[in-house]
């Protein structure tokens, strides 16, 4: 019972030393008053951004698809309740602030009861801050990853859209995993960071400033009393120190985009070592490709000082800032504190608003490193979205279709640069006609199957051709996951029953692979390119296209495999062929050659079964 009313005491005690239940009415009316203001002022701040600023065009532009109402509101609404956690958390700050004077007062009066009456509030606040900050982390964990999802799915589908991917080749545009693997999660989390940062130091500043305020005394300078000193010097303070730090930090946004360009560079490097193992190997070329990582990891270690040199002027600055702040409010209020015109309670509420203000003050000071690496990640973001516009842009001519024949009309190929490859070319192939295509190195054959597939930008005329086709090239893909389905790609495995599959994987002698449809593997390493091709063969007998394409599709098989695989594809009804190749052995699969020469010429003539 004795324990009990003490314990009712404490709390009662409580109540006069803070008033709860006006706290919460005046902390609910701020937090309304802060919210209002912060929806406004910010929304204005974004627009001036996107307004008058390079960067805030970039942010924007790949912000406005995921954040634009008209998509979904939940973006929006979801980022309105960071902000009012953001908001709630400055307002625990402010009446934490209030908790330390009474706290160092009772310490000062030697009042016991008021002590831990103020450890009890205590546990109050941080029990609120504890509950704010996890509800916050969570919060932002989830507009994060819902952001970066979105961004991941709307790039990988620009990307593929059009054979961008493809054409982006012959742009300028670098490592395009990176961009899309890690730029993405680094422009969501960045963005999300630098806006919540900036709401909150600035609704502290404000907050702070006007508490500080009440806090700070008068000081006398060269003979003139200023009141409030306190509160123009730190201002002044860290206007002058930013200055200063934008200045020092300003080469960082170019050395952390020469970081990522520099370190994906190596990465890919190493990856075409990995994937190259076996022709390097047969070339003994060790020495070379170990001078070409060791050419590329300087570039990296290169990088990596001069941002470190740079860092450390940068840092080193920040820190001689921070340090002074320490002391800068002490120094001013303890001539006040020795004449008892403040409490030991006023002294300490005057450091901790002081250093919360300077902090405050020096967000964007402290953050310029962060938004280097930020502005980098929107120039790599932006470029590469730019460079996929440009791929889309560049459209090839346009392929008109036919239920059976492949027709050209006034068709010319070019180079990018403009050079004629094959010039006004008129060509009719009907269904189940046979085509050999062939020519020196570089007169533009494998060219001409990239226009009838949409693929090259640089042609002009016509090309009519069923939808029904397929291309086979020197090399394969050969898709990850199971045989099974890296026989059937581009499609989805059918119904087709296991003796099937078998007497088809037989009839490309790969009889040796039956077992195996349902294995995982790495084919493209598994299989030999031989093994790849009969598979590709495999892929028209099970497909059974209207056109095939293919350009040196048996360069990999003797003649004796060659001779097979040709006779399966010549077997299927109704089916062209178009080959690309250099061997004799090919000519008598087909029923005419065109012959591409030099500086645009072109010849067809028939083939006899003689040839």
């Amino acid at each position: 019972m004795v324990i009990y009313d003490k314990i009712s005491h404490l709390f009662y005690d409580c109540e006069n030393v803070l008033d709860w239940s006006k706290e919460l009415i005046d902390s609910a009316l701020w937090l309304a008053k802060s919210m209002a203001i912060t929806s406004v002022c910010f929304a204005v701040f974004v627009w001036g951004l996107v307004r008058f600023t390079h960067w805030g065009r970039q942010f924007w532009a790949m912000a406005q698809g995921y954040l634009s109402p008209k998509r979904s509101i939940k973006p929006l609404a979801f980022f309105a309740f960071i902000v009012f956690l953001t908001l709630l958390e400055v307002r625990i700050s402010l009446i934490h602030s209030n908790w330390y004077n009474t706290m160092y007062s009772s310490l000062q009066d030697l009042n016991q009861e008021v002590f831990w009456i103020q450890m009890v509030v205590f546990c109050f606040i941080a029990a609120c801050a504890v509950a704010n900050s996890l509800l916050m982390y969570y919060a932002e964990q989830r507009f994060q990853i819902n952001w970066i999802e979105w961004l991941n799915r709307h790039f990988v589908d620009k990307w593929l859209a059009n054979q961008a991917y493809y054409k982006t080749l012959f742009s300028e545009l670098d490592n395009p995993d990176q961009r899309i693997q890690h730029d993405i999660q680094e422009y969501a989390k960045r963005s999300l960071s630098l806006a919540t940062g900036v709401i909150s130091s600035v609704s502290s500043i404000v907050s702070f400033t006007i508490l500080l305020w009440g806090l700070a005394g008068s000081m006398t300078l060269m003979g003139v009393e200023i009141p409030k000193m306190m509160v123009f010097l730190v201002f002044i303070y860290v206007l002058v120190a930013t200055v200063i730090a934008f200045w020092l930090g300003r080469p960082l946004i170019g050395l952390n985009f020469d970081n990522e360009k520099f370190n994906a560079n190596y990465r890919y490097s190493l990856i075409r070592l990995k994937e190259y193992a076996e022709s390097i190997a047969f070339y003994a070329g060790e020495k070379v490709e170990k001078s070409r990582l060791y050419q590329e990891f300087d570039k990296v270690i290169k990088n990596m000082w001069a941002i470190v040199y740079r860092t450390l002027k940068f840092s080193g600055f920040n820190l001689v800032i921070s340090q002074i702040s320490v002391v800068f409010p002490l120094l001013i209020q303890v001539g006040r504190y020795f004449a008892g015109n403040i409490k030991l309670g006023d002294l300490m509420q005057t450091m901790q608003v002081f250093n919360r203000l300077h902090g405050n003050l020096s967000y964007f000071r402290n953050v310029y490193d962060d938004f280097a690496v930020y502005k980098a990640t929107l120039d790599r973001l932006t470029g590469f979205d730019k460079a996929i516009q440009n791929a889309q842009n560049a459209q090839g001519i346009a392929i008109e279709t036919h239920d059976t024949d492949v027709v050209f009309v006034d068709l010319t190929v070019k180079t990018p640069s403009g050079g004629v490859l094959i010039d006004d070319l008129n060509l009719t192939i009907q269904q189940g006609e046979h085509l050999l295509i062939q020519g020196k190195s570089g007169s533009g054959k494998t060219t001409l199957l990239r226009t009838v597939a949409g693929l090259w930008a640089w042609a002009e005329g016509r090309v009519v051709c069923p939808n029904d086709t397929l291309f086979l090239s020197q090399k394969p893909y050969l898709p990850q996951g199971r045989l099974i389905d890296v026989l059937h790609y581009p499609h989805a495995p059918t119904t087709m029953s296991a003796d099937e599959m078998g007497e088809l994987l037989s009839q490309v002698q790969l009889g040796h692979l039956v077992d195996k449809l349902n294995d995982e593997e790495l084919w493209t390493q598994k299989l030999s390119l031989g093994e790849q091709q009969r598979l590709a063969i495999a892929r028209v007998l099970l497909h059974r296209p209207s056109v095939v394409f293919l350009d040196e599709a048996s360069a990999s098989m003797d003649e004796g495999l060659e001779d097979a695989m040709y006779r399966l594809l010549i077997g299927l009804p109704n089916t062209t062929l178009i080959s690309v190749g250099h061997r004799s052995t090919l000519l008598k699969y087909h029923k005419k050659r065109l012959e591409v020469l030099l500086g645009g010429m072109w010849q067809v003539s028939k083939l006899d079964k003689s040839s």
